[in-house]
């Protein structure tokens, strides 16, 4: 990564610090319940500045700027090249369908996250503290994961057969999942989080720690935190392979991540009385998923046919105005 890269980075990051301050400290410095009007108004503005988003990304990638679309791809096969947009159109195209994909995916974790709340009698008025936090690590365990992730694709570019490999079961296997609902009580998140935490029953206002008797103790709140960011951690595994299906610019998985995520807290307060109506969404899921495992795996396809046949290379990538097109369409 070079230091013009760096700089893109660093702006981005300012920009979502700033997004996260006005938020943390502005608008929700005192506790309070999330109306139905202030949800709405939550989640349009991340999307809107997802979609304003897309001009910077077409302009930075067309005329270069930080550096952005001049990764040397002359040494990777075409199917592979692909995946790195050196122009405005490539890159406007690939950023908006990896929003779309981790947007969809993001909107499935609010599944469990009514769960939880739902379980551990989380207040109404402590609920956007737990998710801002929860939003906040997730934020740092992505960029971490893209960026191990983008370095290891780059350098080794058979890793996303491996993805794809791990997406089109996945999706099949959702697909013919049931919609019966998990208990809480026995996921992973919750016993690991009562094994490893004393934990004092209750809560003790926006506290995420309490002590007791002169010893500290996690509260509740806490254990709610906790099971959200290692909800997210195995959400994450299937939703950075997906995107990685879509682009390897690291830069663009990883704003697309941003938007997508920062949203999700005001998706849960706008769509968690309701999320029994959306009786599609997950067979929608299941499609984009399979779709973008197959997707990675068409390459790997062609190869082979190639090979056993004795003919050139058939070239069977799907584009990325197609994957959009095909994306927007599940999701409709």
């Amino acid at each position: 990564m070079t230091l013009p890269h760096l700089a893109a980075w660093a702006l981005f990051l300012g920009l979502v610090l700033a997004m996260l301050s006005v938020d943390l400290f502005v608008l929700h410095r005192k506790p309070h319940t999330i109306r139905l009007k202030e949800a709405a108004l939550g989640a349009l503005i991340p999307v809107a500045l997802a979609m304003l988003f897309i001009i910077p990304v077409y302009f930075a990638y067309q005329y270069h700027w930080f550096d952005l679309g001049t990764l040397p791809t002359a040494h990777l096969a075409p199917s592979e090249a692909a995946y790195y947009p050196s122009d405005g159109p490539r890159a406007a195209a690939q950023y908006l369908t990896g929003y779309l994909v981790e947007l969809s995916l993001s909107a499935d974790n609010v599944f469990l996250f009514v769960l939880l709340m739902n379980f551990f009698r989380v207040p109404p008025t402590l609920q956007h503290r737990v998710l801002f936090w929860g939003v906040l690590g997730a934020l740092i365990m992505r960029a971490v994961m893209i960026l191990v992730g983008g370095a290891l694709l780059l350098r080794f570019h058979w890793i996303i057969y491996l993805f794809g490999a791990f997406l089109l079961p996945t999706g099949c296997k959702m697909f013919f999942a049931g919609d019966t609902p998990k208990d809480p009580s026995t996921s992973f998140a919750v016993r690991f989080a009562r094994k490893i935490l004393p934990i004092h029953p209750n809560f003790d206002g926006k506290k995420f720690f309490t002590r007791i008797n002169g010893k500290r103790f996690a509260t509740t709140l806490f254990v709610v935190l906790l099971c959200i960011e290692i909800t997210d951690l195995v959400f994450a595994l299937d939703s950075i392979p997906a995107i990685f299906g879509i682009t390897k610019d690291t830069f663009l998985v990883f704003t697309s991540n941003v938007f997508a995520i920062i949203g999700l807290r005001s998706l849960y307060f706008l769509l968690a009385g309701i999320m029994d109506k959306f009786h599609y969404l997950r067979l929608g899921l299941a499609f984009i998923l399979a779709f973008v495992g197959t997707k990675m795996l068409l390459p790997l396809a062609a190869e082979a046919y190639a090979h056993f046949t004795h003919t050139p290379d058939p070239d069977w990538r799907i584009n990325d105005w197609i994957s959009l097109s095909v994306i927007l369409g599940a999701l409709t």
